[in-house]
């Protein structure tokens, strides 16, 4: 049986400026597929470390990385794609994931219209509606994220 391979990929918890008194997290929902929200997310380039890739994916998705690292998942979380994604990303199975909590500065300009735009839309939600949104095969890697961050008393 050959070896499973998992793409190296930055994820990102963000919060809205209001942290800690308001703890709301930002979702943003998909331009090509029909309403699936998720968080921002993207893979980890050759040479880059976790938090660089952060950086430039929030630059990339959400057109700021205007933001506060507030703390990081110690481990990697790892999950298979669906089949109908997983033929669409070979060789990769699924993605293995640096999970970061940030928020994002009261100077922050959020902006979707990108040089390659990824989401159409997005809001913050607080953690009681968090799963009214999502509802895809990402939803039990949120769960375990979100129960840590949680554990730690960051949410």
């Amino acid at each position: 049986m050959a070896e499973k391979i998992y793409r190296p990929n930055v994820a990102a918890i963000i919060l809205s400026p209001k942290y800690p008194e308001k703890v709301e997290i930002l979702i943003a929902r998909r331009i090509d597929l029909e309403n699936v929200w998720q968080l921002p997310q993207g893979g980890i380039d050759k040479g880059e470390t976790p938090r660089q890739a952060l950086f430039r994916e929030l630059e990339e998705e959400i057109g700021t990385n205007d933001i506060e690292v507030i703390a990081q998942m110690p481990e990697w979380v790892s999950y298979d794609f669906p089949t109908r994604v997983a033929e669409k990303m070979k060789p990769y199975v699924g993605q293995k994931q640096k999970y970061f909590l940030v928020k994002l500065k009261s100077s922050s300009k959020i902006n979707l219209n990108t040089e390659i735009p990824e989401f159409d839309d997005y809001r913050f939600v607080g953690l009681k509606d968090f799963y009214k949104y999502i509802n895809n095969f990402k939803r039990p890697v949120y769960k375990n994220v979100l129960k840590y961050f949680k554990y730690e008393g960051y949410l």
